[in-house]
């Protein structure tokens, strides 16, 4: 008896399943309200940019504002 559980007929399902996947449809639901490029942002994100860098960046857009300032003032 020891193991005899493992060789239970009665709980084999009788008939398997045929159909696992379909696309049906899913181009027609897509296509429906239109599909839609991903939106595109002004700046990406600076999120998990080395701080060192960001530090940097902000120094040299800082000089370049004041480059261009006093262009314009001449």
């Amino acid at each position: 008896l020891c193991g005899a559980h493992f060789l239970d007929l009665s709980r084999t399902p009788t008939m398997s399943k045929s159909k696992n996947h379909t696309a049906h449809n899913q181009n027609r639901k897509a296509h429906r309200n239109g599909l839609k490029k991903p939106r595109t942002f002004k700046s990406a994100s600076l999120k998990g940019v080395d701080p060192k860098y960001q530090r940097n960046m902000r120094f040299a857009k800082r000089g370049s504002r004041a480059i261009k300032l006093a262009a314009a003032e001449k």
